[in-house]
């Protein structure tokens, strides 16, 4: 009985594919057979100098950028550094514990932006 159903319903698939998929899959046959000619490469010498140019104003951009980008890493960490120096004092004054580890935190803060300014535009080949 069951191979029965299985038969019948393969049947039905045979003939809704038949019916709805053919028209879909020889347009798309059709479409691939006029259009070869776009998808063919280009042979003998083509000219990359359109690709020179945008590679060097991209590398003038992204230089400038990180000019910027450093100047204001280098604004933000000055803000955060008084905020934070702020804080370190009112614990001092009010005489809250574990100041150490505030002060520790502000000193290897600065000490990695001002590593960071200098080694990772040096690891990028940059000098700034």
């Amino acid at each position: 009985m069951k191979k029965a159903t299985m038969i019948l319903k393969i049947k039905r698939y045979k003939t809704i594919f038949k019916k709805k998929l053919l028209p879909v899959y020889s347009l798309t046959v059709l479409t691939l057979l006029l259009n070869t000619q776009a998808a063919s490469a280009k042979c003998g010498s083509v000219n990359y100098s359109w690709g020179a140019d945008a590679l060097a104003s991209a590398h003038d951009f992204t230089v400038t950028m990180m000019l910027y980008v450093l100047y204001l890493s280098y604004a933000i960490a000055g803000i955060m550094c008084i905020i934070s120096a702020l804080q370190i004092y009112f614990k001092m004054q009010t005489g809250e514990g574990e100041i150490t580890k505030h002060i520790m935190s502000l000193v290897g803060s600065c000490l990695f932006m001002v590593g960071a300014s200098i080694v990772f535009p040096a690891f990028f080949g940059y000098r700034i």
